[in-house]
């Protein structure tokens, strides 16, 4: 036994550095060629969806509403507050597309001054959501047991109370204005995202270039960085689509009921709220706003629900 020990011992520390060896090589090949499928992959993704016509139309409507939200004047030439007493309900024309409401404020004007404050607003929503959602469903699967019952079972409770109905309990409690209703609404879909992140965390980190990664000596850390979060954003990006269209519906809903920002400030539920009592002698003052915020809310529904038959 003492003669066969020392040829023993070189022979396995040998075997043990060709195992490591060979699986340090494994990784930088999946690597390799997981970089390389995901750029033939988007590529052929651009190629499709180019391809849609609805979803070319839906994607540059959407495109032209975030920037009437950070450069409205490239849009229009009226002033959103001044008044007009002479022009009052006027009807849409050429000089007023969406016509002038009762003090004879160019409505097209509002609405596309209007875009700052809402989607600004569902800007700050969905960072709220995405940072907290992704950084809940990322530690709940990644590390399971305890801390992911502990974290489900919150979020189970939060997904039992209706969006917009937490919504409105949390900005009563924060006060009236854009901010408040902007955090209100992002801590309303922060389950959704939680939840989708943990699903794809799970299906992630149990694939085999995960696993090989690990065994070439990979730290948890760059393995979450480097293999489970860029793998999993798919389905969250697809969400973030979705539920920019739901919080748009709440943020305009809270500035119906009057938690959003105080007159006379352009706000898109606002300006609905407003022109609900000339519904009848003048339609256009509340509709033509409110098919504006529909047709942004289709748009990115449809972008959503294109994206996610692509990912599948």
């Amino acid at each position: 036994m003492s003669i066969l020990h020392p040829r023993s011992g070189p022979s396995a520390a040998t075997g043990l550095d060709r195992a490591v060896d060979e699986a340090l090589l494994s990784e930088h090949v999946l690597d390799g060629q997981e970089s390389g499928g995901r750029r033939a992959a988007l590529r052929e993704s651009v190629g499709t969806l180019a391809r849609k016509p609805g979803f070319v139309l839906a994607l540059v409507f959407t495109v032209f509403v975030v920037l009437t939200a950070f450069v409205p004047s490239w849009f229009t030439g009226h002033d959103p507050y001044a008044t007009s007493p002479a022009d009052r309900l006027l009807s849409p024309s050429l000089g007023h597309p969406f016509g002038t409401d009762e003090i004879g404020r160019d409505l097209w004007s509002r609405v596309v001054h209007g875009s700052a404050l809402t989607i600004k607003a569902t800007i700050i929503a969905l960072g709220i959501a995405i940072v907290a959602g992704l950084s809940l469903g990322v530690v709940s699967g990644f590390f399971g047991g305890l801390v992911d019952a502990l974290i489900m079972r919150a979020v189970d409770v939060l997904l039992a109370i209706p969006s917009l109905l937490f919504a409105l309990a949390i900005v009563t409690a924060l006060g009236f204005g854009t901010i408040p209703v902007a955090i209100a609404v992002g801590i309303g879909i922060i389950p959704g995202f939680a939840r989708t992140t943990r699903s794809e965390v799970l299906r992630v980190k149990t694939l085999p270039y995960v696993e090989a990664s690990r065994a070439g000596g990979a730290s948890w850390p760059r393995v979450l960085l480097r293999h489970v979060l860029p793998n999993s954003w798919g389905p969250v990006a697809v969400l973030a689509v979705l539920d920019t269209g739901v919080a748009i519906i709440a943020i305009a809903s809270l500035s119906f009921l009057g938690f959003g920002a105080a007159p006379p400030a352009a706000e898109w539920g606002t300006l609905i709220s407003a022109g609900r009592n000339f519904l009848i002698t003048a339609p256009w003052v509340p509709l033509l706003p409110g098919l504006f915020v529909a047709a942004v809310v289709l748009s990115l529904n449809h972008i959503s629900k294109t994206l996610q038959e692509l990912t599948r």
